[in-house]
This record gives C-alpha cells, structure tokens and sequence, in this order.
C-alpha cells in the first residue's frame, strides 16, 4: 500500500430522504382528529472540506465508498422524521474534483476551511398532514423520501509548495531535499527512485518555506511520457522552479545545457509556468570533474539572466548561500502576491418563468416528459397507493403536461414516458377529470382510477 496518493476515484452516495407517514389521529370521544401524519427527514449530504491537516488520498485510495446517513421516517402524532448526519470528507488543500464520466472540473479547493457539497441528500417525504387541502381533508397517503445524489468523482492533488525541485532523473533532488530540510525521501543510485512528490519545511534565517521535490521528467513527460503528466501538475502551485542539474552525469548526450533545455522543453509544453521565476543548481560538486564542468557552464546560465548555484548535497557545500537565495525568492513573492482566499462557490439559480418540463414526441404513440418537476414527484409517489397516483396526476395536470401533450399531438391511451428511455415510469394516458371536480372515496382511493 503506498503512503501518498494524488488522485483518486470517489464512489459517493448521499442519504435517501425519509417518507412522509400518513396517520390519523385517533383518540377517545375524538372520531375525526384528522391527519398528523408528519413529514420525513432530510439525508445526509456529502461535503468535501479543505484541511490544514491532510496531506494525502491515502484514506480513499483504501476506502473508495463513502455513504451518508439516510433520513428517517415521519410518525403519526405530527412528528418528524429525524434528519440523516452529514458526512464531512476531508481533503488536502489544493484538490482538484473532477466528474469521472465526463471529466468536468467541477471545484478546485483551495484554502483551509474551503467546503463543497458533492452530494445533496434526498428530500424528505411530506406527511398526509402538510398534504391536507379544503378539499382533502384527511389524505390516505403521503410522499416517498427522494433518494440522495449518487456519482463517481476523480480526486487530484495538486501540491502547494513555495519551490519546485525539477530535473532528470537522478539529478539529485532527493539528495537535495534531504539536506536541506528533515524530510527523507528515498534515495539510490538509480533513476526513478522518487516516485511520489515529497514535500520539505525548509528555514532559512527569519523565512520558512516549502519545498517540494518533484519525481524526475525526462524527455516527452508532458505527453504522458514515464512519470508524465503524473507529477507535471505538481508544479502548477509552486511560485518558483529550481533546476537541479548533475554536473557528474556520465550519459552521452547528456550536459549541463542540454538537460536545462529539455526540461524547459518539457515545462513550456506542459503549459501554465511561464511566469515562474528559475534558478540554477549545479549539484554533485564534490567530484572534481563535475565542478569543473560547472565552473565552466555558469556563465553560460548567468548569460541567460538565470541566478546560478553550484553545490554539493553529499557534502552540504554551497547549501547556506542556495537556502537564503531561494528563502529571498520566496519571500518577495509572498509580498507581490495576492493574499489567497477559500475557493469562492457560484451557485446559479434557475431562471424564473421556466415551464420546468418538456415533452417530446418519439413516434406516433409514444411521447416523453423531462424535467425536474415530473421527475421528481414521480419518485415521491408510492404507486401502490391509488389516491397517491390521483394526487401525481393532478399536479401533472396543474404544471400543464396535459396541455403539452395534447398540443403535441397525444391522443388518449398514447404511451407517455417520464424520464429517460431506459429507466423511466411508462404509463398509458388518459385525460382525466380534476379530483376537487368529483366526489371523493376511502381514504387511499381514487375514483378516477376504479
């Protein structure tokens, strides 16, 4: 099991709403006490929240399903059904949710305390006592909870550090990290020893910064190439690039300039870091050959208005003056940047005036009806229950389906669908009479439906 996880797929569902009761109240010497029947609970939402303290998907790369409590039922005696508990899901600061089926961006989290509700939990059921009209005084029914929003989401880390340590493979970051804070990476005399960013607190006088060392990139890696596009993304964030270069390197091809050139390459066609300032390290400088290969380079760099440090990791030589440089770096950026504030949520509410449905005609006898409204008291109705089905159709009837359907050419007993083709309520329909029009029966009948 890995210790750092940066992307993840979430499997969320919110908690279903509770049903409404339908109950009379019954008492001595009180035949007619009337509906109290009450309404059911809310579920349980799913709200993703930014925390200072988690610095990994590791809990959800182990445990991929996460579940909200459901709402609980309505009793008679008009009391309430309790709602579901939220289930409140940490993640680390600069997450990144994206739908898994589509792969909309849908939020990027950003700052300690930032909230986003992935999943709402269903609306409760209303009791037979909110259902109760002049004209039906004591309903035999009452609504169905709604279930709560089910989706798959992709979560991705992308980390926020002050400085990006970036360079081949076996450059020496890790090395460099390592030295230069108390974090300890994996480190080896082979190429891709790192492969998980790993992040430093580094001090440097009165400043204290991060820095975070990214796996090596090699030619390509911003085509999905080796680590690719696995880790490019955790360079987004940082505020400064250090190119941490081997002078020992005993690769053909391979040089101070060339390797420089290449990741720069690979960074200017990843996108997005253009206005990040560089610095050049020149790491490994306790060989003597290396040294004299950064002697001469330097000034190549320094040409290229490029500030340029020549170290060695093993031995810590040259390490004092980097950290001050790249502590002065951070510390101006810090003041030329705009004080970072929780991602700011839009909610864009409908336009008013909308029918709320649309009818489609599929053939000759066969129509469908979408929206919001039909779909949804489709899933409030229990349809064992005749009056509840005469109380759907009249409220069909009141947002003007039966309008719609005439003036697109239904004829009774025309099949009409509500919701998708696959998996909506199919019914045969017939015009009917409005219920306040007829005289009613039993409780939980419905003398249009007889």
């Amino acid at each position: 099991m890995p210790d750092f996880v940066d992307q993840v797929v979430l499997h969320v569902k919110a908690g279903d709403g509770g049903n409404g009761c339908a109950s009379i109240h019954r008492e001595k010497f009180k035949p007619l006490g009337g509906p109290d029947g009450g309404n059911g609970g809310r579920g349980g939402d799913l709200i993703l929240e930014v925390d200072p303290n988690t610095a990994t998907l590791l809990d959800y790369h182990r445990r991929p399903h996460r579940k909200a409590e459901n709402g609980k039922q309505g009793q008679g005696a008009n009391r309430d059904g309790a709602n579901g508990e939220d289930v409140v899901l940490p993640v680390p600061n600069g997450t990144v949710v994206k739908n898994a089926v589509t792969g909309e961006v849908l939020v990027d989290l950003v700052g300690a305390g930032t909230r986003y509700v992935l999943a709402e939990g269903g609306h409760g059921g209303l009791g037979n006592a909110a259902l109760a009209t002049t004209k039906r005084k004591a309903p035999g029914f009452a609504l169905l909870g709604e279930p709560g929003d089910e989706l798959d989401v992709v979560l991705e880390l992308k980390s926020v550090a002050d400085v990006a340590l970036v360079g081949f493979p076996s450059a020496g970051k890790s090395s460099l990290i390592a030295a230069l804070s108390a974090a300890k990476p994996k480190i080896a005399d082979y190429p891709f020893t790192t492969l998980i960013p790993n992040l430093g607190v580094v001090t440097a006088g009165d400043h204290v910064f991060t820095v975070a060392d990214v796996p090596g990139l090699i030619p390509g890696a911003s085509q999905g190439k080796g680590l690719g596009h696995e880790f490019l993304r955790h360079v987004e964030r940082c505020d400064m690039l250090v190119h941490v270069i081997d002078c020992a390197t005993m690769e053909p091809g391979r040089d101070p300039i060339t390797d420089y050139e290449v990741i720069e390459a690979e960074l200017r066609a990843y996108g997005k870091l253009e206005d990040r300032p560089r610095m050049i390290v020149l790491n490994k400088a306790d060989v003597p050959d290396a040294r004299e290969l950064a002697e001469m380079v330097a000034a190549e760099f320094e040409e290229k208005g490029l500030q340029v440090f020549t170290i060695s990791a093993a031995t810590h030589d040259g390490l004092r003056e980097l950290t001050y440089a790249m502590g002065e770096w951070v510390a101006a950026a810090r003041a030329n940047k705009p004080v970072e504030e929780p991602t700011r949520l839009v909610i864009r509410p409908k336009q008013l005036g909308e029918a709320g449905f649309k009818v489609r005609r599929v053939n000759d006898n066969l129509f469908q009806i979408t929206g919001e409204k039909p779909e949804r008291w489709i899933r409030q109705t229990d349809f064992s229950n005749d009056e509840a089905v005469g109380y759907l159709a009249d409220r069909l009837e009141r947002l003007g389906v039966e309008e719609q359907l005439a003036k697109a050419g239904a004829q009774p007993g025309a099949e009409v669908v509500i919701g998708s083709m696959e998996g909506g309520y199919v019914f045969d329909w017939q015009p009917t009479l409005h219920a306040e029009s007829i005289r009613q029966g039993p409780r939980g009948t419905d003398n249009r439906l007889a």
